[in-house]
């Protein structure tokens, strides 16, 4: 919707979709200024004077920026010839570059008063048709580039025509590599990005990502353009994303990248495009039709009054020029014109757009500006470029070689208002722009580099609280660094912090040399800062969130006298949270500016340690949750109002009569999420108190499903996007863990809550609820999950950045498996009951394997799994699924994967072997297949039929291999080998196994001594020859380490042997063979001489015999000694 339009200003001027979003006003500079600038003749030397009279600029100052010019850029202005081309970029890191010709001039811009300690370095540009234009250059380095020296910057500069001049070291002029690059047309803009890799795009948008690899050498390769990746999510919520195709004549108007988010945006002529990028790839994630969706709006700002509009918007021409972030959102700068104007203006607006990761809100505000020149060509709206210093985001510079416009972006009420800045003077004119220390800096021809900034008298707060903070200081001491207590005599904390309150009030009114001073004193440099700086800055920061709108009438009696905080303007609560917001913001651009930021510590909260930076980034978020809730208040009014007065009852907070209750909650933010638990306990009431068929019944459900999800999101995308603004330096103190609010535990805590509405969404609600119903409770649901997981991965992710690493290993091991088991709490639910999207999409986003196995197998999606194995090739999904396979004895799908997980699968039956051989089999390799098996047979010494069979396998697959011939005799003589002397074992009789109590398919696996003495035992009643004699083979396979006296044990078996015969029947007989013919020993020895074996020598001496103990029974019978000796001489003398 758009607000009613009101002609301001010459020309058109009107408001644009507005969103409710508000912006904290730009702050104050931090390098060294000058009086302002001089007007100079053509070519001269620039100087560094006083010039602009006050007539000229009302609400701005022009202020050289830095130290005076150096005196090659100095010289290069001076000895260019008037056909020249010139132009200069400012970056924000610090470092800026001139292009005249073919030589280029880089430098540091310096911050002291004198540029003697400058850096300043000359390159020559190779030969090239075209004329150089700064946007042809990047600088990088591997360091931080503000604080990185020559040795470490690399240049790239980019003819044209595609020759690409790499310097790998500043320090270096004289050492580059050229190589041409083929961009399919002309080179229009060089970006550097992360990875000290460059983006080069041409005029039609074609995008190529440079580097250089080991050897110095520039590689490049093409951007991908009209692809996504958007793995993971069902159609419903895909569907929310788009990525167009370029058309064939799209023209590439500007480049964008952001290091904090490494995101790469691109501007055309008809569409916004964002790539994703990281140290190797990059993924474009949006591509927005801007001429669909901006133009019309862009028309109805400017012509939407005139009574032949809907004919006129068909003639309406819209050209998008320029691109840039700011903390607000992301800003357009477009030109508009109709031909049939008399006079034909153009209209310059600037668009403020939100992304919000994968798409662009359709709620954005269109701000047309009070410059709106005759239109001339299109080229020549080219011509003109935007500045957009990113914090706060509200104020814009436009500018061309003639002049700045300062306006508003339109998204906030409060700064400066328009004017038009000239440098039109005689041998003045503008070379280039940028943003540097968060200020509108520009290249002056006659005055080098200047900086447009707010006069003093313009304080950068909104409307009337500079009065308010004036009054509420009232009280304070002066702020006046000449009185500040000296450092000998200490200042009360109470003090010290109306003084910083005081300082930062200086800061408000662009006083920041004064406002550095009072810090200065408050907090040198040079000593420690302890809990109390810390303490004072989150102090001053609560009494922001938490302040009492003083100016709003109905509060008057309910202001504490005492109070000395920041009294608040507006009536309104909503303006009053934005109010508040804005307030945060410039507090943090002071912290930042006088140096306080990067020296904060730590401080206690919720009776755990936190970065006090954090804590500051907390009360901001709870401002953005605020008023996302208050807009909330407004649609449903009676709810969140029951819910209110319970949050209130609950803290004994009294309402005084000229207040509401929404009045007083919604003053004291940092208590804002209170009201969650208090929202669950009206649903639970409504949820008891109607029927199911009700509408109450759905409705609230619903309701508060919303304000919950909606408040916490808003919180959590203001954590995401101003990240970079509450990071900590990279020298910081290793950090304690970071406990989000939204994923804060406790009876009232966020994560409690959405745990609770888990339960009562899932236990009360779904059963009852139709399809409809339960498809928009789930999507919900999922919504509301992603912030409770995602508040466990910021826990875990401060304590992986522990120093030293690993510091807080046991406390990191026990909240990832209390995450894990919330994890699988939370998502199994979902996954019961079908809702296999939903569950998709949060189990893919943190990782939850089991629940993406559990699924799949569910739906038998074995090619989603495929998927999965490839998308999570890096966390080892294959090793998961191939272990979750195992413990639930799925060994058949195991081993029955795709020819693709091959490889995965043979690496993790590595550690499996006793299954690793089915796989070689399955893949024809029966070599390893073998190997595997013989092994595995080897070691196998508990169980003898499983070493059988082994044994039996390995054979097999040996015979099946490819093995050379001599090879796969010796395996399979070795292997017949073992299987022989496993057949004693097979073939124990198997009364004396029923005797024994063994089951033949489950006993144990016995050595050749343990067989021995099993053949040869009492309990083998039926014993005969044939056992005695298999007790006698096992003497072979008797091992060293048994430490048995072979010759003992044989002297054994046959000593039992004798005994197995009744001797006494041999009495009366005269022939001793005769007697002895039918015996065990004699039918042995007969076996033994069949065999060939030479009984002199394996026999053993008669005489050792018959000192056996075993036979000491039958040496009592005189006849069996004689018998024995006879037939021992008989047998040893037959060969």
């Amino acid at each position: 919707m758009f607000s009613p339009r009101a002609a301001l200003g010459s020309g058109r001027r009107h408001q644009g979709r507005a969103t409710g979003r508000k912006s904290i006003p730009s702050a104050a500079p931090s390098l060294l200024f000058s009086p302002r600038r001089t007007t100079l003749s053509a070519r001269s030397t620039p100087t560094r004077a006083q010039s602009h009279a006050a007539a000229e600029s009302i609400h701005y100052d022009v202020q050289t920026f830095g130290s005076s010019l150096l005196v090659k850029v100095m010289e290069t202005l001076t000895m260019a010839d008037a056909d020249d081309q010139i132009s200069v970029e400012v970056n924000e890191s610090g470092w800026a570059w001139m292009v005249c010709g073919e030589r280029l001039i880089i430098w540091k811009i310096c911050q002291t008063a004198v540029a003697k300690l400058s850096v300043c370095k000359e390159l020559q540009l190779p030969s090239s048709e075209y004329n150089y234009t700064a946007d042809l250059i990047a600088v990088t380095s591997a360091s931080p580039l503000e604080t990185a020296g020559l040795q470490a910057v690399s240049v790239l500069a980019v003819a044209m025509e595609g020759v690409a001049r790499f310097w790998p070291s500043l320090a270096q002029d004289g050492n580059y590599t050229d190589t041409d690059v083929d961009l399919g047309d002309l080179c229009n803009f060089v970006v550097a990005i992360r990875g000290e890799s460059f983006i080069l795009s041409s005029v039609s948008n074609r995008l190529l990502r440079t580097s250089v690899d080991s050897s110095g050498k520039l590689q490049y390769r093409a951007l991908m353009q009209g692809q996504g990746m958007l793995s993971g999510i069902g159609r419903r919520v895909s569907s929310l994303f788009g990525i167009l195709s370029p058309p064939a004549n799209d023209t590439l108007q500007s480049v964008l990248w952001l290091d904090g988010a490494s995101c790469l945006y691109t501007l055309t002529n008809s569409s916004l495009s964002k790539w994703e990028v990281d140290d190797n790839s990059e993924h474009q994630t949006l591509s927005w039709d801007v001429q669909r969706a901006l133009t019309e709006s862009i028309a109805d700002a400017i012509w939407g009054s005139e009574s032949n509009y809907e004919e006129m918007k068909e003639g309406a021409n819209v050209s998008y020029l320029d691109m840039k972030r700011s903390q607000v959102g992301l800003v357009v700068l477009a030109a508009a014109w109709h031909p049939s104007d008399t006079p034909c203006l153009a209209y310059f607006c600037l668009v403020t757009l939100q992304d919000s990761g994968a798409t662009i809100s359709d709620q954005f505000t269109v701000e047309v500006t009070k410059y709106n020149p005759l239109f001339q060509s299109e080229d020549t709206l080219q011509a003109t470029r935007l500045v957009l210093p990113p914090s706060p985001g509200s104020t814009a510079f436009l500018y061309n070689k003639e002049l700045v416009f300062a306006c508003a972006t339109g998204t906030s009420r409060g700064g400066p208002p328009d004017e038009n800045i000239s440098f039109n003077s005689p041998g003045d004119g503008l070379l280039g722009g940028g943003c540097c220390a968060n200020l509108p800096v520009f290249f002056s021809q006659n005055s080098g580099l200047v900086a447009v900034v707010a006069r003093e008298s313009a304080s950068i707060l909104p409307e009337t609280m500079e009065d308010s903070l004036c009054s509420s200081l009232a009280a304070a001491p002066e702020v006046s660094s000449m009185e500040t207590p000296t450092r000998a005599e200490p200042i009360v904390q109470e003090d010290k912090t109306k003084l910083l309150k005081g300082a930062f009030l200086q800061f408000c009114r662009n006083d920041l040399v004064g406002a550095q001073l009072v810090t200065d004193e408050l907090f040198p440099a040079d000593c420690e800062e302890g809990p109390e700086l810390d303490s004072i800055v989150t102090q001053i920061n609560l009494d922001l969130v938490d302040d009492y709108p003083a100016s709003d009438p109905r509060w008057a009696e309910s202001v504490p006298d005492e109070s000395t905080g920041f009294p608040l303007t507006s009536l309104i609560i909503l303006h009053q949270l934005e109010d508040k917001m804005k307030a945060h913001g410039c507090f943090m651009d002071f912290l930042l500016q006088v140096g306080l930021l990067d020296r904060l510590g730590q401080v206690t909260v919720r009776s755990s340690p936190m970065a006090t930076r954090l804590l500051l980034c907390e009360h901001a978020e709870k401002l953005q949750a605020a008023m996302v809730l208050k807009n909330h208040h407004s649609k449903h009014p009676e709810l969140v109002n029951r819910a209110i007065s319970i949050t209130l009852q609950r803290n004994n907070t009294a309402v005084p009569p000229s207040l509401t209750a929404a009045d007083v909650f919604f003053r004291e933010v940092s208590q804002i999420s209170s009201v969650f638990d208090c929202l669950l306990e009206e649903e639970e009431r409504t949820l008891k108190e109607n029927t199911v068929d009700s509408v109450q019944w759905a409705e609230v459900v619903l309701n508060i499903n919303n304000i919950i999800k909606d408040s916490l999101q808003a919180a959590g995308q203001y954590r995401e996007t101003k990240a970079s603004i509450y990071r900590a330096s990279e020298n910081a103190d290793a950090e304690p863990e970071y406990i989000p609010w939204t994923a804060s535990g406790g009876v009232k805590g966020v994560r409690t809550v959405i745990s609770r509405q888990h339960e009562i969404i899932l236990q009360s609600v779904y059963p009852h609820a139709d399809s409809e119903l339960r498809s928009t409770l789930c999507e919900q649901l999922v919504a509301l999950l992603d912030i409770y997981l995602g508040g466990y991965v910021a826990q875990l992710t401060s304590l992986q950045k522990q120093r030293p690493p690993g510091a807080q290993q046991e406390r990191y091991n026990s909240l990832e498996m209390e995450y894990s088991q919330c994890r699988s709490e939370v998502l199994a639910p979902l996954l019961e009951l079908g809702q296999y999207q939903w569950v998709a999409a949060l189990a893919e986003k943190y990782c939850d394997f089991d629940i993406l196995v559990q699924m799949c197998e569910q739906t038998d999606n074995q090619s989603r799994l495929q998927h999965y194995m490839t998308k999570f090739a890096d966390q080892n999904f294959s090793d998961f699924l191939f272990r979750w396979y195992m413990e639930k004895g799925k060994r058949g799908k195991l081993l029955s994967q795709p020819a693709a997980q091959h490889q995965q699968l043979a690496s993790f039956l590595q550690s499996h072997q006793h299954l690793s051989w089915l796989h070689h089999i399955h893949i024809h390799d029966y070599r390893s297949a073998h190997r595997t098996l013989y092994n595995q047979a080897n070691m196998e010494t508990r169980y003898f039929v499983k070493k059988k069979t082994l044994l039996a396998l390995s054979k097999l697959t040996v015979l099946a291999s490819d093995l050379p011939e001599d090879e796969l005799n010796k395996q399979v003589d070795d292997i017949v080998e073992q299987e022989r002397f496993l057949l004693h074992q097979e073939t124990l009789p198997r009364q004396l196994l029923e005797e024994k109590q063994q089951d033949p398919d489950t006993m144990p696996l016995l050595n050749a001594h343990s067989l021995i003495q099993l053949y040869i035992c009492d309990d083998n009643r039926r014993a005969n020859e044939y056992d005695f004699k298999k007790a006698l083979d096992l003497l072979e396979y008797i091992e060293e380490e048994d430490c048995v006296d072979i010759e003992s044990l044989k002297c054994e078996i046959l000593g039992k042997a004798l005994r197995r015969n009744d001797w006494s029947s041999a009495d009366g007989i005269d022939d001793p063979l005769e007697a002895a013919k039918d015996s065990t020993f004699v039918k042995i020895l007969l076996k033994l001489i069949q065999e060939g074996v030479s009984l002199q020598t394996y026999l053993p001496d008669v005489k050792d015999l018959l000192d056996l103990d075993e036979l000491s029974c039958l040496k009592s019978k005189p006849y069996f000694e004689f018998v024995l000796r006879a037939n021992y001489e008989h047998y040893l003398k037959l060969r």
